[in-house]
């Protein structure tokens, strides 16, 4: 009986070891992105300013046109009636305003070089 009772208490180390590395694998595969995550899109939220094209969560995209801390205007199309008030959380993409049109000015400038 002693014989067994050792075993026991050697299995019951090494289960709790298991356990302790199962915690830290799913840390690192789920927990840990997830922040990671979290962490971008409220720098992301936190510097989208009136100007900047963004994309909504349903797919579309427009133009900031004024904010509130927790609510932007957004203008969607060519149609300068479609403003419509979302939540900040909505959004997933920004592209700054002076971003965009420093890459359209490279393009243009890129065309007439080749001409």
């Amino acid at each position: 009986m002693g014989i067994l009772a050792g075993q026991t208490g050697g299995s019951g180390i090494s289960m709790i070891i298991v356990v302790i590395v199962l915690i830290a694998v799913m840390y690192f595969l789920m927990i840990r992105p997830q922040n990671k995550e979290r962490k971008r899109m409220q720098a992301l939220i936190a510097s989208i300013e009136p100007g900047d094209a963004v994309v909504t969560t349903a797919g579309f995209y427009g133009v900031v046109i004024d904010m509130t801390e927790e609510d932007v205007i957004v203008e969607f199309g060519n149609n300068r009636n479609c403003r419509i008030p979302m939540k900040k959380e909505a959004i997933i993409q920004v592209e700054k305003a002076n971003a965009a049109s420093s890459n359209a000015e490279d393009t243009k400038a890129k065309k007439d070089d080749k001409k």
